[in-house]
């Protein structure tokens, strides 16, 4: 293969996880021309790494404000323009990691002779040439990737996944942090996701980050989107203790480089909680209304997760609310697994 092209569009923690595939295709075609088709922000977290030759921005965005606004001429240059520009790569092989129509159209509109569809719905299959179906009793983290390689013929019993930051976004986050005047060793919170079933609760937050500013001296620094700002803002005014939420207030690739830079990470099932396993730093992961994975490639992270006769329960509540599969998480026994992650770490 000369010229591949990998499409997963988003969501952050599967493109967190899909970079595996960078070095594991690299492996395979050291000298191939390799490129990532992604909507932004995730495209932000790959534009930095130097094993791909090109990330490739779908403009989503932009396309439905022009439709929004009626400049449908305009909107059809746009359009016209990304395609031609696809189709000039000429790629011999298109991954469609993500199985959906819009991706799959993509693939399909490359014009590569060969679109390997990953898990691909009924809606997208006819436009691949091949589908594959991967295992779901795989409890490993990113599984359908690894099998994606395997079946590429690439060794894939180490499977690391491959962020790269920038000098400048280690710098925001420095500067991020004088503002605020934190001092010494920190730990990363992530509590933000879309979806309710999948948070943990405001007070279990509160008493975990008194407890780690008491056990270990560590001031708690609250990470997520601008949507999570307010509850963040709650959060922070009930812990009794120093505590920072940023927040909304860096960018992607900052935030990446927060985690990167914290002796410890505490989130839920979230695309930066990934990050915290990505860059090898001790890493706690609460799961309960979903369970992406239970076993990882790095002795830095605890996957914390107990089962019970409705989990994972996805998208599909039964419990009216009471998210009783988190509410097993009792702050003290995420402490204790904090406390051997720490230990493990020095």
């Amino acid at each position: 293969m000369s010229r591949i092209l990998i499409i997963r569009l988003s969501a952050i923690g599967d493109i967190v996880m899909a970079s595996a595939l960078i070095p594991a295709l690299r492996r395979k075609w050291p000298y191939a021309y390799l490129a990532w088709l992604a909507e932004s922000p995730g495209a932000s977290l790959l534009e930095a790494n130097p094993r791909l030759d090109e990330v490739i921005v779908w403009p989503r965005a932009q396309w439905r404000r022009l439709r929004a606004e009626r400049r449908y001429p305009e909107l059809w240059r746009s359009i016209h323009r990304f395609v031609r520009r696809l189709r000039e790569r000429r790629y011999d092989l298109v991954l469609d990691l993500q199985g959906l129509a819009k991706s799959a159209l993509w693939a399909w509109l490359s014009g590569a002779p060969q679109r390997i569809g990953l898990a691909s719905r009924e809606s997208s299959r006819g436009l691949m040439t091949r589908v594959l179906q991967p295992p779901r009793s795989d409890p490993r983290i990113g599984s359908e990737y690894r099998y994606l390689a395997e079946w590429l013929g690439v060794e894939a019993s180490c499977f690391p996944m491959d962020l790269a930051l920038t000098a400048a976004d280690r710098q925001g986050v420095r500067q991020a942090l004088a503002r605020h005047a934190l001092e010494g060793d920190y730990a990363v919170l992530c509590p933000f996701t879309t979806r309710l079933q999948k948070h943990w609760f405001d007070e279990f937050w509160r008493d975990l980050a008194e407890a780690l500013a008491a056990r270990f001296g560590l001031t708690s620094v609250l990470l997520g989107g601008p949507e999570a700002r307010t509850r963040g803002e709650r959060i922070a005014y009930q812990v009794g203790v120093p505590m920072m939420n940023l927040a909304g207030a860096l960018t992607l690739r900052e935030s990446a480089a927060a985690i990167a830079g914290a002796r410890l990470l505490v989130g839920v099932d979230t695309g930066l909680t990934h990050i915290g396993t990505a860059v090898g730093i001790p890493t706690v992961a609460l799961f309960g209304s979903t369970r992406p994975y239970l076993e990882t490639d790095s002795p830095l992270t605890r996957v914390l997760y107990e089962a019970l006769w409705c989990s994972p329960c996805r998208r599909r509540p039964v419990c009216g609310g009471a998210y009783s599969c988190m509410r097993l998480h009792r702050p003290a026994h995420v402490l204790a697994a904090a406390r051997s992650l720490l230990e493990a770490a020095r």
